[in-house]
């Protein structure tokens, strides 16, 4: 399975723009510039993506786990908190996941199992092992 996404970026890094377009059509000529990935410009940006790709992976991926061990979630809502570290080169240092779900019938330890199981085996969480990634998850 293949998925894709483009990028056309116009002029310098400061003062050029550019748009971002998924194949399924969700992002189409999404603005992104230097503004709103190093300030708080209107549009979106590499890091807000991956942090996006990565809450929408690990949540489905620990779904997969529940599922296979006989729960069925009420709800699960993630949050993915992405660092990109300013000093030399930027980089990605940290992605702390924050997960809260409300499962029936689940005890505590089955529940961290099964997250810790999602955050290790997600595909975005495997992609992105060079950073370092976390998870506070929360049984309500």
């Amino acid at each position: 399975m293949d998925r894709s996404a483009s990028a056309v970026w116009h002029g310098s890094l400061k003062e050029g723009k550019g748009t971002i377009s998924t194949q399924s059509g969700t992002l189409k000529e999404t603005q992104y510039s230097f503004g709103t990935r190093f300030a708080d410009g209107v549009g979106t940006n590499p890091e807000e993506l991956i942090a996006a790709a990565h809450a929408g992976c690990f949540t489905m991926a620990f779904s997969a786990q529940l599922t296979e061990a006989g729960f069925t979630a009420d709800s699960i809502e993630t949050t993915a908190k992405l660092t990109l570290d300013m000093h030399g080169v930027p980089t990605i240092t940290k992605i702390h996941l924050t997960m809260a779900a409300k499962i029936p019938n689940i005890d505590k330890s089955k529940f961290d199992e099964l997250a810790h199981n999602a955050e290790v085996g997600c595909p975005v969480s495997r992609v992105l092992k060079a950073a370092e990634i976390t998870l506070d998850a929360s049984l309500l």
